[in-house]
């Protein structure tokens, strides 16, 4: 009755228009489609949607990324709920630029000012330059509104890299990935002699400081995929930081051209704020090592000239020391949130000072630093010789009580008390009794093993709750272990890094790109099919030390070539994964994924640093290549001497 109207109204109003009859097809399409749906039974119908989500749900499943992403997204939250920092959105494909520097709130304040909660000390926040561009700032790097270039309050870090308490950064861009090698598949170890295995390592450490010498020479840190360069001090801090590595593997030329540009360019008069903890391990620690290896006193000449501008850090109430030193000005402050500095940051410069004073007579470096453990050594708030990860500089006395942890903020603290032990020769035996709790209290309280394979690792504790989150930074505790044990600690030591060896190598092995992430977490719960998750943030690599680190000190003391081996499969897949190939190496953002590491455009002054060096001493049969009963390394890799008795 109404159907000749309608089509009357469709041929004379939508046919004029060229469209009409094509939608009026289609409405009398989904029409008869619609009649031949409602002729089918229930049963009918009810087995065809069946279906249609069957197959929906098998092809969710069939495509990981997809369900990696829910995953780690189901992981964000749970953490978050539990956790008190401020719950972070997911920003899919966003990868902000590593920041070298920031600031730390407590977290009380972060929870009142909106801001993530990072890991790490309060450090400096990176400053970007490309090569050759101006700066708008004023002196000292301040712009006008006096806080340095691209300075962000509540953002830290440690040892070079922002690590976030829950997660890391989200994502990167496609394009990001043009510039690094081309990979499809981790690579596996290869029988290779010891001397190409040395070459291996000074090749890699030419084309690293090709890029460098190339792009970023006298600045900080090279950009390898940008070809430019990044400032944190404005001190030449990759090639401070590899004079010594270039001594050791032989790169004369390299290490001339370094020598030259130390002697003429490298002046501390500067009016900039620095890290006491990064510039002593990494400048002062850097200069002292190699003046002990070579003789030349100009690194000397440098290095009392640089430790003496740190001074200005001890001047505070409690005479633990500022986190931050105005070089040129002479002055020091904490941040401006709080008057706390990390217990790592304020008990891993002793190495150093105290070599200053030994080297030039003068007391008072080595007495400033020693204060320091005195007060630690007999402070309350410690859990079974495990410390608090922070440390007020006011009271000198601990805060935020009730987090323990062997990785950022704590790690070198445990380090330096045996060193400092092994660099006086034994004799101060608070530095042997406060280790020895502190490894007891570690076995007491964080040692766990994980299912279904039982890899023994170190979790943390908050406020009596285990968590099952180890940072790659913890893999210094198998060397440090094997070097106590060396030295005439219990033997059950070695058989401990022996056991944790293992486990920092499966966080290399088990990974798609034969790269251990920043962060991981292990499964505790009986029928887990994998020993180790890691959350969407937490999978970037920075080229970090730790591990080969670990497998040198290892090698060196039982011998056994698997360390060798190891360490060569993990060097390869550096290759791999981050050469740049115009020169450089790059952090990458993505271990689980070998077609998308979404490198980070970053090389980090410790690759020159530390990784390379441990790897070529890894390498090396020569046990006189830096004895271990002669030196003892700093927690940059710079060997300074084991004091003779007699001192």
């Amino acid at each position: 009755m109404h159907s000749p109207p309608r089509q009357d109204y469709v041929s004379i109003s939508f046919a004029e228009k060229g469209s009409g009859g094509y939608n009026n097809s289609k409405q009398w399409r989904r029409q008869s489609c619609w009649r031949k749906w409602k002729q089918l039974s229930r049963l009918q119908r009810s087995l065809i949607l069946f279906l249609l989500v069957l197959l929906f749900i098998c092809g969710i499943a069939s495509y990981p990324t997809f369900t990696e992403h829910l995953r780690g997204l189901t992981d964000e939250e749970e953490q978050d709920t539990n956790s008190n920092s401020v719950l972070r959105p997911f920003v899919p494909n966003v990868l902000p630029e590593p920041v070298k520097q920031g600031r730390l709130p407590l977290p009380e304040q972060t929870s009142q000012r909106k801001l993530p909660y990072k890991r790490g000390p309060p450090i400096l926040q990176n400053r970007l330059q490309s090569k050759g561009n101006s700066s708008d700032s004023g002196p000292g790097g301040r712009a006008a509104d006096g806080k340095k270039d691209g300075e962000e309050e509540g953002v830290i870090s440690w040892r070079g890299a922002v690590i976030d308490t829950e997660q890391g950064t989200e994502g990167a861009k496609e394009d990001e990935n043009k510039g690094a090698s081309p990979a499809n598949k981790k690579v596996k170890p290869t029988k290779e002699s010891g001397a190409n295995r040395l070459e291996a390592v000074q090749e890699a450490f030419r084309h690293a400081w090709k890029g460098y010498k190339d792009c970023a020479w006298g600045h900080d840190e090279l950009r390898p995929l940008s070809k430019s360069y990044s400032e944190w001090f404005g001190l030449g801090l990759t090639l401070i930081d590899a004079l010594d590595t270039m001594w050791i593997l032989g790169l004369k030329e390299e290490f001339e051209e370094a020598k030259t540009w130390v002697a003429t360019e490298l002046t501390f008069g500067k009016n900039v704020d620095v890290n006491l903890f990064e510039s002593t391990i990494r400048i002062l620690g850097g200069l002292l090592s190699t003046y002990h290896l070579t003789g030349d006193t100009v690194f000397l000449e440098k290095a009392k000239d640089i430790g003496s501008r740190l001074m200005p850090a001890f001047n505070t109430p409690s005479k633990i020391p500022y986190s931050d030193v105005n070089i040129g000005k002479g002055t020091a402050h904490p941040p401006r949130w709080t008057s706390d500095s990390t217990v790592a940051e304020v008990t891993s410069i002793q190495l150093e000072f105290r070599e200053l004073s030994r080297l030039t007579q003068e007391p008072q470096y080595q007495a400033a630093v020693a204060e320091v453990m005195r007060q630690i050594h007999k402070l309350d708030g410690k859990l079974d010789g495990l410390v608090p990860m922070f440390i007020n500089t006011n009271s000198g006395q601990f805060t935020h009580q009730g987090i323990y942890t062997l990785g950022a903020r704590a790690d070198s603290y445990y380090e330096y008390l045996l060193k400092q032990w092994i660099q006086g020769g034994k004799k101060e035996n608070e530095f042997l009794e406060d280790y020895l709790q502190a490894i007891e209290g570690v076995k007491k309280n964080m040692l766990q093993k994980s299912s279904p394979n039982g890899l023994t690792f170190v979790g943390e504790l908050s406020h009596g709750q285990f968590s099952p989150k180890m940072d790659h930074l913890v893999c210094f505790l198998p060397g440090t272990l094997a070097l106590g044990a060396h030295n005439g600690l219990p033997a059950d030591h070695m058989d401990l890094a022996k056991q944790l060896m293992e486990t920092c190598y499966q966080m290399y092995t088990q990974m798609e790109t034969g790269l251990s992430p920043e962060i991981v977490h292990f499964n505790m719960h009986e029928g887990s099919t994998r020993d180790i998750d890691v959350k969407l943030a937490d999978r970037h690599n920075l080229l970090r030390p730790e591990t080969v680190e670990s497998l040198f000190y290892l090698y060196r003391f039982t011998g056994d070539h698997k360390y060798q081996d190891w360490g060569w499969e993990i060097l390869q897949n550096f290759n791999k994964y981050t050469r740049v190939s115009s020169g450089g190496y790059t952090s990458i953002n993505n271990v689980r994924d070998p077609d998308y590491t979404s490198p980070r455009d970053k090389m980090e002054s410790f690759f020159l640093g530390e990784t390379l060096k441990y790897l070529f001493l890894l390498f090396s049969d020569d046990p006189n290549l830096i004895s271990l009963d002669q030196y003892v390394f700093n927690t940059e890799a710079h060997p300074l001497p084991i004091w003779p008795s007699t001192a």
